[in-house]
């Protein structure tokens, strides 16, 4: 590999990591999406067209977020020029040339602050816009904001890739046209555009705590990120019941990191999972979080991310796997199902039937979504499927299905585990 490939894939991955915050900072200047996006891209292809030559810097986060702010400058120059405003240009340059020379951006916090107080979320505020449909509004935040790419959002709303594609192009186009200000909503404005705010925090942390594609089958750095964020929106919003609900449901999940990757960096599944190495001060944290949501929910019942977050508390309070209360893991599904109905959690439900109610309980739960359109390439049917042919003994059967699901998955731990259970149901 060349030096130019090394610091190309460098640029990649540190893109990847910072153009949501770099986006975000952008926005936070020229109050446009559309803009801040643009001078982020200015920014990007700098560096791939400096960074071979000079080599990568050495805090490359920094060096984009600066370069993208001289960006943003040279853009409001050249509007307020258009628009007769020079003797504004002065004043106002000044102020943002300082705090594009602040490797911190502490300058640009103090101007721009905000009820928000996060760029990314603030971000994700401004995107997830009423006038674009709720999903169109995920789909475009996930992609610039949440760092996303087209196919692995497409994976999480079981759609296909072009759909998603032309979701996030229209989006763009809707707000570019209406000339959407970036701004934080206030009042009842930031309530409503709460749940698609969490949904996009939801979707950020599952791709980082089972990646669709590639050769990891964690990444933490998105599930660190999301939990941040719904952190940082449990203190802004302390009343909101399904924000500790998506808290809960992140803490609990993320307690498991240490024991869902053996020491050569295969999947672990739950079921398998040495329970001791489960972090027990996320799951204090996510339990007192559920219980905090419980409580503000009061007698209308949990919502979404409650009912899931009080399926993984089943599972951290059972200090052993057969300790498990499946039964109630089945009702908390029943009732998920009522909320959200999704053929996903119909088949999550069946995992949990056949722990409570034996394989062939769950098999013809399984076989009835077999002709859900949206599971149609979901590689977890066939895989759940498989594992409850090898409990009933019908090992070719198990054997094909482990097949077909290594077939579909994108990540190659997930493929490598799966091949392997379909050596074992063929050799059975």
């Amino acid at each position: 590999m060349t030096v130019t490939d090394e610091t190309r894939r460098a640029i990649e991955a540190i893109w990847r990591l910072e153009a949501p915050r770099i986006i975000g900072r952008a926005g936070r200047l020229l109050r446009d999406f559309s803009l801040a996006e643009e001078a982020a891209q200015d920014a990007l292809l700098a560096a791939l067209e400096t960074w071979p030559r000079d080599g990568v810097p050495d805090n490359p986060a920094a060096w984009l977020m600066t370069a993208t702010q001289r960006r943003a400058l040279d853009q409001l120059r050249h509007a307020r020029l258009t628009a007769g405003k020079e003797h504004e240009i002065a004043r106002e340059l000044d102020f943002l040339h300082t705090a594009a020379s602040d490797a911190h951006g502490e300058a640009v916090d103090a101007r721009l602050d905000d009820a928000i107080g996060d760029d990314l979320l603030r971000l994700m505020f401004t995107a997830c816009h009423p006038l674009l449909p709720p999903e169109a509004r995920s789909a475009l935040t996930l992609r610039v904001m949440g760092g996303l790419t087209t196919d692995e959002i497409a994976r999480a709303y079981l759609k296909p890739e072009a759909t998603i594609a032309q979701r996030i192009v229209r989006a763009k186009r809707t707000l570019a046209a209406a000339r959407i200000p970036f701004e934080v909503p206030r009042g009842r404005e930031l309530h409503e555009r709460l749940a698609s705010v969490l949904e996009v925090i939801y979707l950020i942390f599952n791709e980082g705590y089972a990646a669709t594609a590639g050769n990891d089958w964690l990444r933490p750095g998105l599930c660190e990120e999301a939990l941040r964020l719904g952190r940082v929106l449990a203190g802004l919003m302390p009343g909101e019941s399904e924000v500790f609900g998506l808290v809960a449901l992140m803490e609990i999940q993320a307690s498991r990191f240490a024991a869902r990757v053996a020491p050569d960096g295969e999947p672990v599944l739950l079921l398998d999972q040495d329970r001791r190495r489960w972090d027990r001060l996320l799951i204090r944290r996510g339990l007192d979080a559920l219980a905090h949501a419980e409580a503000l929910a009061g007698p209308w019942g949990s919502g979404r991310y409650a009912l899931q977050a009080g399926i993984a508390a089943c599972h951290a309070r059972a200090a052993r796997t057969e300790d498990t209360d499946w039964q109630r893991i089945v009702a908390l599904y029943d009732a998920l199902d009522q909320l959200a109905p999704s053929p996903v959690v119909r088949l999550n439900r069946a995992v949990a039937v056949a722990e409570a109610y034996g394989p062939a309980s769950a098999l013809e739960l399984v076989d009835g979504l077999r002709a859900e359109p949206a599971l149609q390439n979901y590689h977890l049917l066939p895989a759940v499927r498989g594992d409850l042919l090898m409990r009933l003994e019908r090992f070719e059967e198990a054997r094909a299905e482990f097949e077909r699901a290594a077939q579909l998955t994108r990540n190659s731990r997930e493929r490598a585990l799966l091949i392997q259970r379909a050596c074992v149901a063929g050799k059975s």
